[in-house]
């Protein structure tokens, strides 16, 4: 990945990734329901890090601030309760819009270390390598993972519930899973699934909303998306409608 873009995405996940080592494990911020020590201080560096860039930053912790050309939807840690609770598998997720245009979409393992990183047209990208889905098209041989809980099994070999949305889209992307949606009640903000959604788009995944709404939003506003690595799994998981 060559383009400018990155650089203050990439600056902003190793920030937050060394502010978030003294927080993990103290639970609750007290501020807000759900939201923990570590989200606070994770987006206190995210805020930090993109205004400085020039960017306008959309936060699942903060709301709006600052104000540009360019657009951040960030999600400082997507699956704080992994990282709080360390169980390795939690994100920084950082999506890039113009306007309406979602142009360049960012996730680091905060785990591991690992980016997967897309700009509009160019490809998807883990630690700078091309990546691809897994082309699978039978429901018997898919993995599939889930936000929130499965009503009924459509037939697939096996299912996870990982905790961290945007990496698991991007798992996708890669091909280590093969079906990744909400499932139940559950819903995603885009914060949640923006750049996972063009690092999936980039890499040649295909995806829906189950209500058929626009999945390229800045605002607060739950959706609900499913994510395949191919157009035949896709049909047979939207044919069954949220299960």
């Amino acid at each position: 990945m060559t383009s400018d873009i990155f650089g203050p995405l990439r600056q902003c996940s190793l920030e937050i990734n060394e502010a978030i080592k003294s927080h993990r494990g103290r639970g609750y911020s007290g501020l807000r329901e759900t939201q923990y020590h570590l989200d606070v201080a994770a987006d206190e560096v995210a805020v930090r890090v993109l205004t400085g860039a020039g960017y306008r930053v959309v936060s699942e912790e903060s709301g709006v601030t600052g104000s540009g050309e360019l657009t951040v939807v960030v999600d400082p840690i997507d699956g704080s309760t992994n990282c709080d609770r360390g169980v390795p598998f939690f994100a920084t997720s950082l999506a890039v819009l113009r306007g309406n245009e979602l142009v360049a979409g960012l996730v680091m393992n905060q785990a591991t270390g690992t980016f997967f990183e897309a700009e509009k047209g160019s490809g998807a990208f883990r630690d700078g390598a091309p990546i691809h889905p897994s082309g699978q098209i039978v429901m018997s041989e898919s993995i599939a993972a889930f936000s929130g809980f499965p009503t009924k099994n459509l037939g697939w070999w096996q299912h996870r519930a990982l905790g961290a949305a945007a990496l698991e889209i991007c798992l996708i992307a890669d091909g280590s899973l093969d079906i990744f949606g909400v499932a139940g009640n559950s819903g995603l903000n885009p914060w949640d699934y923006l750049a996972g959604l063009l690092i999936a788009r980039e890499a040649g995944a295909v995806e829906a909303d189950y209500h058929n709404e626009e999945l390229v939003i800045s605002e607060m506003a739950v959706r609900h998306p499913i994510f395949c690595a191919t157009p035949e799994l896709l049909a047979i998981m939207t044919g069954a409608g949220i299960i």
